[in-house]
């Protein structure tokens, strides 16, 4: 593996394509906001959604006011994946179009390993690298978990694509440096082949790392 001081590849495509997880591979983003709200012994509003969405169950705990929560949040969450988990449309044949590509994937999410393991059986891709919350000091938004996850594949976030669905999520790999396509359950995920146009716009990467300009507004 390259060190993350290698001299950047000269490929035409990025070197790794980084995904989110929940609410852009899977539509999990409604279970965890009934998880949290039945935690919580409140509905939940609008007003929670910046502290709930796209964040690591540590700080949804102590949005709520009690870091303690953290092991129901995580059991609440799990038991609603295990039993009601949708693929989002699109995920299956961008994953194994990337795979065909040989383009290197990485899984990153802002949730717990644990919960990370349940879904991975049902994606039926075998990723590079899963980027797990208890895999960086910080989660999202900040930009550590996208940061790893280009370091441990060898490159740097400037030659990756980060394909993310929340806010978080976003401002974590735009902070990075990597060009954000953005997707979720509405309208499903981009084509490789829109991947790779995306990536054209940048033909050594993103000198400066912010994606921000090229985003895909769905």
């Amino acid at each position: 593996m390259r060190s993350e001081l290698a001299v950047p590849s000269r490929r035409a495509g990025p070197d790794a394509v980084l995904l989110d997880m929940d609410g852009t591979l899977v539509d999990t983003e409604g279970l965890w906001w009934q998880a949290v709200a039945a935690v919580a012994g409140r509905p939940l509003t609008e007003a929670d959604t910046p502290y709930v969405l796209g964040r690591t169950i540590e700080d949804v705990a102590r949005h709520l006011g009690e870091p303690g929560l953290t092991p129901r949040l995580t059991a609440a969450f799990g038991e609603r994946v295990a039993r009601d988990l949708t693929v989002v449309a699109g995920a299956a044949e961008l994953l194994s179009g990337l795979a065909a590509a040989a383009i290197p994937t990485a899984l990153v999410s802002a949730s717990p390993r644990s919960i990370v393991e349940l879904v991975l059986p049902r994606l039926g891709h075998a990723f590079d690298l899963v980027i797990a919350d208890e895999d960086t000091p910080r989660g999202k938004p900040w930009p550590d978990p996208y940061l790893e996850a280009a370091r441990r594949l060898g490159t740097v976030p400037s030659r990756c694509v980060a394909v993310e669905d929340s806010p978080a999520g976003i401002a974590a790999a735009s902070a990075a440096g990597c060009l954000v396509l953005v997707a979720g359950p509405e309208n499903g995920l981009p084509s490789l082949d829109h991947l790779r146009e995306s990536f054209t716009c940048f033909p050594g990467g993103c000198p400066g790392g912010n994606a921000e300009g090229a985003r895909d507004e769905r």
